[in-house]
């Protein structure tokens, strides 16, 4: 009789201990798994130069830039978020004008369209809603070319470092991006 209750109880035992281990399994799968962020569309409002010489200012500009930028899966103590401009319809191939420690710019000649343009740009929605906060992001258009700026000044993240640039290049004639900090 003590021979068959402990065979139960081992038999019992084994159960719970396979139980608990496949959800365990589980759970480390899922958490494995990458955490893939939603695309930010960032869409940057252009506003005409007041410009005297300019009989309609808003004619050769285009109304609106949008941009993309997706957060990285959390990695601890930082996070980066990625970002990138498909601007084939406003400029032709974009190069790397000048870079520092807090801001890049690219540059491009603008389309036959626009080349008149006469303006600058600042984020002015974050997926259809209001942005209200510093523009880190923003475009000039001026002498027939096309300058996106990405600048950190005046950034910080929540241990007031200044953001940092990660990655700053071109990538099929578009700016591609990454910035980041610690948290």
């Amino acid at each position: 009789m003590i021979n068959f209750q402990f065979a139960f109880f081992r038999k019992m035992l084994n159960n719970f201990f396979l139980s608990v281990s496949t959800v365990a399994i589980a759970q480390l799968g899922i958490l494995a798994q990458p955490s893939f962020a939603a695309p930010v569309q960032l869409k940057l409002e252009v506003y005409p130069l007041l410009n005297q010489n300019t009989t309609n200012p808003f004619q050769s500009c285009p109304t609106s830039i949008s941009l993309n930028e997706t957060s990285r899966p959390y990695t601890e103590g930082s996070y980066a978020t990625d970002g990138s401009a498909s601007l084939g319809w406003l400029a032709k191939a974009f190069k790397i004008e000048k870079s520092d420690h807090f801001s890049v710019t690219w540059v491009a000649k603008l389309q036959p369209k626009y080349r008149q343009c006469l303006a600058s740009a600042k984020i002015s929605q974050v997926n259809d809603e209001a942005f209200e906060r510093h523009s880190y992001l923003r475009m000039q258009f001026a002498n027939g070319n096309a300058y996106l700026i990405l600048d950190m000044t005046g950034m910080r993240d929540a241990n007031k470092f200044t953001t940092v640039i990660l990655n700053q290049a071109v990538k099929n004639g578009n700016p591609v991006w990454s910035w980041g900090g610690s948290d």
